[in-house]
């Protein structure tokens, strides 16, 4: 039986932090501190005192109750003062285990550790631990971990390269910060312009009161855009520290995945409990073959802005050669994909905007000649994004659509502005939804979505499919179609 680390003492005292509702209304009577207020308010802090004290004496009394035991078949956890819980998680149950190492906890010998299995929600852990270096090591005698002689060496190391091009890649959404960035350097100047023009027309007492004030738009239009560009740097080297270090080995049974520079983390993730690989790409990556290879995975990537990565970047002619010990297969042709009939369907959105948006933009011009300017801007910006995804679209066209092979099932779609290629084993598809409008039914197709199994169900679309291709991949699948389209 263990404790959990001392540090656990203060999470649990944070519970009872409402408590300090009584200190702070004291404090409040004393905002207009006078000597005869002042010294009340002194003589009262012993009642502040307590009050925090209460507070860290409940922390250490669910800390002291609360018990960890690291048995031969699972971690059995004991918490509860009055009334007594007994959590038990058996190792075969457990699909990823998180060992992480703040740089702030070297000093105090802490570990923060997380355990999860299949079953619960919104990606949360079954099992959080803070750990001293003994019980650690304990635990992980019980996890298990890839075996030397049956690592898959074939893996390639993430260099340098890859991670600060995935960071760059990654790091929130790389080319539309600069878009953003962009609109706010040159919409102050417009901005500028269409206010002085407006208050030109107002008394010579009030254009001067309002010169003091319009001269700080394009200043401040440019402070948001360098903070947006900003944002995209700090991004950027976050991701970068984040994943420095990248290594990843694999057996038959285990993935171990380490990363990270002040925040040290292993991954222990059974491949049995791998639901899908999916490689990323945006247009950028699409243009020149490389992918980024991530893994779904109970608890692995669960954390905010953190990504199940396989391997950070890399060319998707090695996927093949490198990574089929982890169930990632390359070379596989597409094996039904929309007719060139279809294209419509993934273009029509951006394509309608590209159409009607100078028109629509030339009526409101009509209506407020005097924004005019500044309509015609908005109208250049969103023409420059509408045609930047027909052109994301028209490659998602050309990209999609289903493979099956042996046991497994390979779907490529596009989301958004991203590309994925999805490999997994037919078994971990839980649900196919076909969806077909009226055009589409006349013209025999369907869109297609796949939903893969795991604590949160992960959808992938391809649009206009034949029906009869549909068909037959249910019929591979298992799934009886010909009824409902």
């Amino acid at each position: 039986m263990y404790h959990e680390h001392p540090l656990r003492i203060l999470r649990y005292s944070a519970k009872n932090i409402w408590l300090l509702i009584f200190p702070l209304l004291r404090g409040i009577r004393a905002i207009k501190l006078d000597a005869d207020r002042l010294y009340a308010w002194l003589k009262g802090s012993w009642f502040d005192i307590a009050v925090i004290g209460i507070i860290i004496v409940f922390g250490y009394v669910r800390w002291y109750y609360s018990m960890i035991e690291i048995t031969d078949t699972g971690i059995i956890r004991h918490d509860g003062v009055f009334v007594r819980l007994k959590t038990t998680m058996p190792y075969c149950n457990i699909s990823s285990v998180t060992f992480e190492r703040r740089f702030y906890l070297v000093p105090l010998g802490a570990f923060r550790v997380s355990c999860d299995t299949s079953s619960g929600l919104f990606r949360a852990a079954d099992m959080k631990l803070m750990m001293n270096q003994k019980f650690c090591d304990e635990l992980m005698k019980h996890i298990p971990d890839v075996k030397k002689k049956d690592t898959a060496n074939d893996i390639p190391s993430a260099g340098r390269i890859s991670i600060l091009l995935f960071s760059a890649f990654f790091s929130s959404g790389f080319s539309g910060m600069i878009y953003i960035a962009a609109f706010f350097f040159k919409g102050g100047d417009i901005a500028h312009d269409i206010i002085n023009m407006s208050l030109n027309t107002l008394t010579e007492e009030t254009e001067k009161l309002a010169d003091s004030f319009i001269i700080h738009i394009p200043s401040a239009a440019i402070v948001v855009g360098v903070f947006f560009i900003g944002a995209w740097v700090l991004s950027f080297f976050v991701n970068f520290f984040r994943y420095s270090g990248f290594e990843a080995d694999a057996d038959e049974k285990c993935l171990k995945v380490v990363c990270g520079i002040f925040n040290r983390k292993e991954f222990r993730i059974r491949t049995a409990h791998i639901n899908y690989t999916d490689l990323r790409q945006n247009m950028i990556m699409k243009i020149t073959g490389s992918v980024a290879v991530n893994i779904s995975c109970a608890g692995y990537g669960a954390e905010k802005n953190h990504m199940p990565l396989l391997m950070p970047v890399t060319f998707e002619k090695n996927i093949g050669k490198n990574f089929e010990k982890v169930g990632v297969s390359g070379g596989v042709k597409t094996e039904y994909c929309p007719p060139i009939r279809g294209l419509w369907q993934y273009i029509w959105e951006p394509t309608l905007i590209f159409l009607f948006m100078l028109p629509v933009s030339g009526y409101i011009s009509a209506i407020f000649p005097r924004l005019s300017e500044l309509i015609f801007f908005f109208t250049i910006m969103i023409e420059i994004a509408a045609v930047w995804f027909i052109i994301v679209k028209i490659m998602a066209f050309l990209t999609s659509g289903i493979t099956i092979f042996d046991d497994k099932i390979m779907v490529r779609c596009c989301k958004w502005t991203g590309f994925h290629t999805v490999i997994a084993e037919r078994s971990k598809i839980v649900k196919i939804r076909l969806q077909q409008s009226l055009p589409q039914k006349i013209n025999k197709r369907c869109t297609v979505t796949l939903c893969f199994g795991g604590e949160e169900h992960s959808r992938f679309k391809v649009k206009a499919l034949r029906v009869c291709d549909v068909n037959a991949i249910a019929d591979v699948l298992g799934y009886d179609m010909k009824n409902k389209i």
